[in-house]
């Protein structure tokens, strides 16, 4: 028996990886992240599983079910929206089935965030313009930041910064990131990427809080910022595909 940590992607069902896919159709029980899931996914699971929304458990009562799962020998199929890598609550749910003695494995997902890039078509590093992307995400009632993780701290790299569980506070953000990134700063908020309802909206720091608070976006949107971001970007010619690059060492 094994408990198996799959990133469920961004929502839509044909996102989700092979072993992803395998996986689902051969576990008896699934416990799922109802609040940003397609129910497409689940079409993947046999007629018969045991599926069980994670939304309204906490910790415990989630590890509860796999160890009631490991003792009738069955393999629970643990979805996590996007990847488990991030946000996912993967390092306390894992030391909890330690301490019980669950095997357990993760199955990487499509993030979010590059959901979101996809959709918008844009690559978050140019050449000489921006080389680093920042994940990261903003307190609100969640747990709180570490100190030497603040917005303002990152924000002076100017690199390409995605803020998760975030959007509810787009105003404030956008206000304390024009110091560094300028109003003029192109800004990308996207709702539910690849899902049905998916919605893109684009503007600069000094207007994107109005036309999502208009839009009236309250959870599972990604931000991101920085001059990537821009529709038109004038950048120099990467060194892996540039003409004069020495190639006869690859080819030796």
């Amino acid at each position: 028996m094994t408990v198996h940590f799959i990133g469920a992607g961004p929502g839509a069902a044909d996102l989700l990886t092979v072993r992803a896919v395998e996986l689902l159709k051969r576990s008896p029980v699934c416990l799922y992240a109802g609040t940003y899931l397609d129910p497409e996914v689940l079409a993947y699971c046999a007629p018969d599983t045991e599926l069980i929304d994670t939304q309204g458990l906490d910790l415990d009562e989630i590890i509860e079910h796999c160890a009631r799962a490991q003792a009738a020998g069955k393999d629970v199929a643990r979805l996590c929206s996007g990847d488990p890598s991030i946000y996912s609550a993967l390092s306390e749910q894992t030391r909890r089935l330690d301490a019980a003695g669950i095997p357990w494995d993760v199955t990487p997902g499509v993030p979010a965030y590059a959901a979101a890039a996809a959709l918008l078509g844009t690559e978050l590093t140019v050449p000489e313009l921006v080389q680093s992307v920042v994940l990261t995400r903003t307190q609100a009632r969640s747990t709180v930041m570490p100190e030497s993780e603040s917005l303002r701290n990152f924000a002076r790299t100017r690199a390409t910064l995605v803020l998760h569980l975030a959007v509810t506070r787009i105003r404030t953000l956008a206000e304390e990131l024009v110091a560094d990134y300028g109003s003029s700063c192109p800004v990308a908020v996207v709702y539910r990427a690849s899902q049905p309802e998916q919605l893109v909206l684009r503007g600069t720091l000094a207007d994107i809080a109005d036309r999502v608070e208009a839009a009236e976006l309250r959870q599972a949107a990604v931000i991101l910022v920085g001059q990537a971001l821009a529709e038109s970007v004038n950048c120099a010619q990467s060194h892996l595909y540039d003409p004069a690059r020495d190639r006869t060492h690859l080819t030796s």
